[in-house]
């Protein structure tokens, strides 16, 4: 079975490495015109963009920051004029021990749920009213395990961020499948990527090798196919589900 996506407009935050830069690919080479947010080094981005070819962009945002997110949605309707399906990828993975004090804590929880949760939520929100006009759409949204086992003690915002993507993307599906939009969640385990890096460093990745079932820690190309697969429409009839991807780590 071929996924076609030619034709398509397909908005992927954090589209410019790690996971994010392997979904962009895996778009555009199924004929996505992708839409590419990055927060930081633009020459990455520009890099990729010019591989990706076929009408595909960048475009910069602060995610933290409150509007971003609504501005980010409008300059992609700007340039290509619509926006078939939206990718929620972009997400910090911010140490916060307890024993912080209560402003420094709250400052890392703030921020990682802005980042996380909030402006997924806002480019949800955008979405859902783009694609009610327009007839439908999809959003995939790019959780964790850890909204479902949980995480460590250092990471309770991380996994509290996720859990909330989870539910937000089900009350979608719940909500707006009569308008043919279908949301969907992926959950990751461990993901070989620039943002895990300093944790399998500090934990040794034999540490985290030894939960797998499988012999090697998960790829971003191990989730890429997955998205491209659902933007492609082939699962629109398991709306509102969640896949794992974690390697076997951990299942439901």
């Amino acid at each position: 079975m071929n996924i076609n996506l030619g034709g398509k407009v397909i908005l992927v935050t954090g589209g410019n490495r790690g996971i994010g830069g392997a979904i962009s690919r895996a778009l555009a080479a199924e004929g996505a015109r992708v839409a590419v947010h990055y927060k930081n080094r633009s020459d990455d981005a520009r890099l990729l963009v010019e591989k990706l070819g076929g009408g595909s962009k960048s475009f910069r945002a602060d995610l933290s920051r409150p509007g971003s997110a609504y501005t980010l949605f409008r300059e992609v309707l700007d340039r290509f004029g619509k926006v078939d399906v939206l990718v929620n990828n972009a997400g910090v993975f911010m140490e916060s021990p307890v024993r912080l004090e209560g402003a420094d804590w709250l400052e890392i929880w703030n921020t990682t749920l802005a980042i996380n949760l909030t402006a997924a939520g806002i480019l949800c929100h955008a979405a859902l009213r783009h694609f009610m006009e327009n007839s439908g759409g999809r959003i995939i949204n790019i959780a964790s395990r850890a909204a479902f086992r949980g995480e460590t003690e250092d990471y309770l915002a991380y996994a509290a961020s996720k859990g909330g993507l989870v539910s937000l993307s089900r009350s979608i599906a719940r909500s707006f499948g009569r308008y043919n939009i279908q949301a969907f969640t992926i959950a990751p385990g461990f993901v070989r990527t620039e943002m895990s890096k300093d944790f399998l460093e500090e934990n040794e990745a034999r540490v985290v090798e030894e939960e797998l079932s499988l012999d090697r820690i998960t790829e971003p190309e191990d989730i890429a196919p997955l998205v491209a697969f659902i933007a492609g429409g082939m699962m629109d009839h398991a709306t509102g589900s969640t896949i794992d991807v974690n390697a076997g780590s951990y299942m439901r």
